[in-house]
């Protein structure tokens, strides 16, 4: 039997130290109509050097109908490997203005080999109530060519978009904000209302659920959101979360968050035995078959002993996830 002694992590767990820091509050939450709106379109791309559709249905009628609109009129089908069908898509930032310049991403449809050298036709960009928000078009970047792109079918156009229509917003004369956790917690969500309500200096801001923290402008700020935005954000607050551990059992990563601890339990993994609280201190004594560890051991002491054995990313994650359904590791475990 081998005995654990040194405490060293390997590189394949990640255990963080949790203490008191705090964060920004604009970094744990987000501002209710504050988000981007995804846009897209179908398009051309011309110019290719032998690597587009050849021809189909999609593209062929594309082409016949943008010929149409030039004052051409084609009399047979259009089979071209210069050419090839894509789907266009970008986002449409919170507050963008008319004139605008937006990154587009362009992605093949079609039989297109690589959209490498290509420039897109333009191409009006509809939302999801099927207006014309953006217009796109530009010479396609494919990222990584010399070195073998892996995807030459899908490239962007940085500031290819033209924001052509604005959303509607009264955003300034609001007399009240919600904010929406990143992360649902309701001792976070009650830290927030608190911090909030003291630097304002009243009760301005109540925390309806784990998630959801409203605010009433105060009057001094009313027409001035962006100022009262742009000093609430920078509130400090102490986040808190769930004790959890997230293992990924194909790349052997665990990454264990919150007060993960151990309840006081025997292990029997192999050749491994260790034994947690009720028995001797940890180390290593004459004839000792079993490693003994104090009764409030957190995750952090067993994960380091477990490596300073030797255990593997798969031993641990067979090893937390008994412990789990023995009762024992008190915490959340999420396969990804």
């Amino acid at each position: 039997m081998k005995f654990l002694t040194a405490l060293v992590l390997c590189s394949a767990f990640i255990v963080p130290c949790f203490g008191a820091d705090s964060s920004r509050l604009k970094d744990l939450v987000t501002v209710k109509g504050v988000r981007d709106n995804p846009i897209i379109g179908y398009g051309i791309v011309i110019g290719l050097n032998g690597t587009g559709d050849g021809g189909g249905e999609i593209t062929d009628t594309a082409l016949r109908r943008m010929f149409d609109k030039l004052g051409l009129n084609p009399k047979r089908e259009i089979a071209s490997k210069n050419v090839a069908s894509v789907i266009v898509t970008a986002k449409l930032p919170a507050f963008a203005r008319v004139g605008q310049n937006i990154d587009i991403t362009v992605s093949s449809v079609g039989d297109a080999s690589s959209l490498a050298g290509g420039t897109l036709l333009v191409t009006p960009l509809k939302a999801g109530d099927s207006n014309v928000y953006a217009i796109a078009s530009g010479p396609l970047s494919i990222g990584g060519l010399k070195n073998g792109a892996k995807f030459a079918t899908t490239g962007t156009i940085p500031s290819g978009g033209i924001v052509e229509r604005e959303i509607e917003s009264d955003f300034d004369k609001k007399n009240s904000i919600r904010l929406s956790l990143n992360r649902s917690d309701f001792t976070t969500a009650a830290r927030i209302e608190k911090t909030i309500n003291q630097e304002l200096g009243g009760k301005y801001a109540s925390a309806k659920d784990s998630t959801t923290v409203d605010l009433i402008v105060p009057v001094n700020y009313q027409r001035k959101i962006v100022e009262l935005l742009a000093i609430i954000e920078n509130f400090k607050v102490v986040s808190d979360q769930k004790a959890r551990i997230v293992i990924n059992e194909r790349s052997g990563t665990i990454v264990a968050g919150g007060e993960v601890v151990l309840k006081p339990v025997a292990i029997s993994h192999g050749d491994l035995s260790i034994q947690i609280g009720e028995g001797q201190k940890s180390g290593k004594g004459k004839g000792q078959s079993v490693y003994f560890m104090e009764k409030q051991t957190t995750l952090n002491d067993l994960v380091k002993s477990l490596n300073s054995y030797g255990a593997s990313p798969d031993d641990l994650i067979s090893i937390f996830q008994a412990l789990k359904q023995n009762g024992a590791l008190i915490g959340e475990i999420e396969l990804i």
